[in-house]
């Protein structure tokens, strides 16, 4: 993986505060197919956040694959607790 490449990344969004900027910089970066998949992705941990919902429920709402569900659930087993706080307050918003 190209490291400075992905910290220039984080840079810019993290300098970037205007939600209008954000979308045409997601564009300029992003194709729709990988902008679908990083809202996918966002919607997986969301609802596993919440906890109210199995894997297969989740699946069938947001129509993506049961491997995909598995692995947002694996990657939130590695992030701590204070991470997880920071996204349910951010997904609450």
């Amino acid at each position: 993986m190209d490291k400075d490449g992905w910290r220039n990344f984080l840079q810019i969004l993290a300098e970037e505060q205007d939600p209008k900027k954000l979308e045409v910089l997601s564009s300029l970066l992003f194709t729709a197919e990988e902008r679908d998949s990083l809202a996918s992705r966002i919607r997986i941990i969301e609802e596993l956040l919440k906890g109210k919902m199995t894997q297969r429920e989740i699946a069938k709402k947001y129509g993506v694959s049961i491997a995909k569900i598995t692995r947002g659930s694996n990657a939130l087993k590695e992030v701590s607790e204070e991470m997880k706080d920071f996204l349910q307050n951010v997904m609450r918003k």
